[in-house]
Protein backbone atom coordinates (compact mmCIF):
# COMPACT_ATOMS: atom_id res chain seq x y z
CA UNK A 1 0.00 0.00 0.00
CA UNK A 2 1.03 3.53 -0.73
CA UNK A 3 0.99 5.91 2.08
CA UNK A 4 -0.16 9.59 1.76
CA UNK A 5 -1.16 11.94 4.09
CA UNK A 6 -1.23 9.33 6.50
CA UNK A 7 -3.77 7.19 4.49
CA UNK A 8 -3.00 3.91 3.13
CA UNK A 9 -4.76 3.89 -0.80
CA UNK A 10 -5.34 0.78 -2.03
CA UNK A 11 -2.84 -0.62 -4.77
CA UNK A 12 -4.64 -2.01 -6.96
CA UNK A 13 -7.51 0.60 -7.65
CA UNK A 14 -6.94 3.39 -10.50
CA UNK A 15 -4.88 6.85 -8.59
CA UNK A 16 -8.25 8.88 -9.05
CA UNK A 17 -10.48 6.60 -6.88
CA UNK A 18 -7.72 5.41 -4.83
CA UNK A 19 -7.14 9.19 -3.35
CA UNK A 20 -10.64 9.88 -2.78
CA UNK A 21 -9.93 7.29 0.72
CA UNK A 22 -8.19 10.56 1.81
CA UNK A 23 -10.81 12.38 4.03
CA UNK A 24 -11.35 15.92 2.21
CA UNK A 25 -10.76 14.60 -1.04
CA UNK A 26 -13.59 13.44 -3.17
CA UNK A 27 -13.70 12.85 -7.24
CA UNK A 28 -13.29 16.62 -8.38
CA UNK A 29 -10.57 17.08 -6.03
CA UNK A 30 -8.94 14.42 -6.84
CA UNK A 31 -8.84 14.76 -10.81
CA UNK A 32 -7.61 18.41 -9.81
CA UNK A 33 -4.48 17.53 -7.66
CA UNK A 34 -3.48 14.61 -10.69
CA UNK A 35 -3.58 17.69 -12.93
CA UNK A 36 -1.61 20.11 -10.85
CA UNK A 37 0.99 16.76 -10.32
CA UNK A 38 0.58 15.97 -14.00
CA UNK A 39 -0.34 12.43 -13.23
CA UNK A 40 -2.25 9.94 -15.39
CA UNK A 41 -5.47 9.18 -14.07
CA UNK A 42 -6.09 5.60 -15.48
CA UNK A 43 -2.64 4.36 -14.28
CA UNK A 44 -2.77 2.02 -11.10
CA UNK A 45 -1.32 2.92 -7.23
CA UNK A 46 0.95 0.22 -7.99
CA UNK A 47 2.48 1.04 -11.00
CA UNK A 48 3.76 5.12 -9.65
CA UNK A 49 6.91 6.07 -10.02
CA UNK A 50 8.61 7.26 -6.96
CA UNK A 51 8.52 10.36 -8.86
CA UNK A 52 5.31 10.46 -9.16
CA UNK A 53 3.96 9.54 -6.00
CA UNK A 54 6.46 12.48 -4.87
CA UNK A 55 4.72 15.40 -6.61
CA UNK A 56 1.08 13.93 -5.72
CA UNK A 57 2.12 14.25 -1.81
CA UNK A 58 3.69 17.60 -2.38
CA UNK A 59 0.08 18.73 -3.73
CA UNK A 60 -1.99 17.54 -1.24
CA UNK A 61 0.32 19.03 1.32
CA UNK A 62 -1.39 22.14 0.07
CA UNK A 63 -4.84 21.58 0.67
CA UNK A 64 -6.89 21.31 4.10
CA UNK A 65 -7.61 17.54 4.63
CA UNK A 66 -7.50 14.65 7.09
CA UNK A 67 -7.21 15.34 11.31
CA UNK A 68 -6.73 19.22 10.50
CA UNK A 69 -9.98 19.20 8.28
CA UNK A 70 -11.74 16.97 11.05
CA UNK A 71 -10.89 19.41 13.71
CA UNK A 72 -12.18 22.55 11.81
CA UNK A 73 -15.08 20.90 11.15
CA UNK A 74 -15.62 20.15 14.80
CA UNK A 75 -15.05 23.74 15.86
CA UNK A 76 -17.06 25.12 13.10
CA UNK A 77 -20.05 22.93 14.81
CA UNK A 78 -19.13 23.84 18.28
CA UNK A 79 -19.56 27.72 16.97
CA UNK A 80 -22.64 27.37 16.01
CA UNK A 81 -24.40 25.41 18.92
CA UNK A 82 -22.19 28.07 21.17
CA UNK A 83 -23.79 31.44 18.84
CA UNK A 84 -27.40 29.45 19.37
CA UNK A 85 -27.67 29.40 15.32
CA UNK A 86 -30.97 27.42 14.72
CA UNK A 87 -28.03 25.13 13.26
CA UNK A 88 -26.29 24.83 16.27
CA UNK A 89 -29.51 24.11 18.30
CA UNK A 90 -30.58 21.47 15.72
CA UNK A 91 -27.44 19.74 16.17
CA UNK A 92 -27.78 19.58 19.73
CA UNK A 93 -30.83 18.43 19.80
CA UNK A 94 -29.25 15.66 17.48
CA UNK A 95 -31.72 16.31 14.65
CA UNK A 96 -31.16 17.18 11.35
CA UNK A 97 -29.84 20.05 10.62
CA UNK A 98 -30.82 20.95 6.81
CA UNK A 99 -34.15 21.48 6.09
CA UNK A 100 -35.25 17.75 5.74
CA UNK A 101 -39.06 16.70 7.10
CA UNK A 102 -38.92 14.81 10.55
CA UNK A 103 -42.26 13.12 10.69
CA UNK A 104 -41.58 10.41 9.20
CA UNK A 105 -37.96 10.25 8.40
CA UNK A 106 -34.65 10.87 9.97
CA UNK A 107 -33.96 7.78 11.64
CA UNK A 108 -30.62 7.92 11.33
CA UNK A 109 -30.14 11.14 12.55
CA UNK A 110 -33.00 11.05 16.05
CA UNK A 111 -32.40 7.36 16.57
CA UNK A 112 -34.11 4.02 16.86
CA UNK A 113 -37.63 4.66 18.63
CA UNK A 114 -39.19 1.38 20.10
CA UNK A 115 -42.42 0.81 17.83
CA UNK A 116 -46.25 1.36 19.52
CA UNK A 117 -47.81 -2.02 19.31
CA UNK A 118 -51.56 -1.36 18.42
CA UNK A 119 -54.74 -3.58 20.22
CA UNK A 120 -56.91 -5.57 17.35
Amino acid sequence: MARIAGVDIPRNKRVVVALTYIFGIGPSKSKEVLKNAKVDESIRVNKLSEDELKRLRQEILKLTIEGDLRREVTLNVKRLMEIGSYRGMRHRKGLPSRGQNTKNNSRTRKGKKASVVKKK
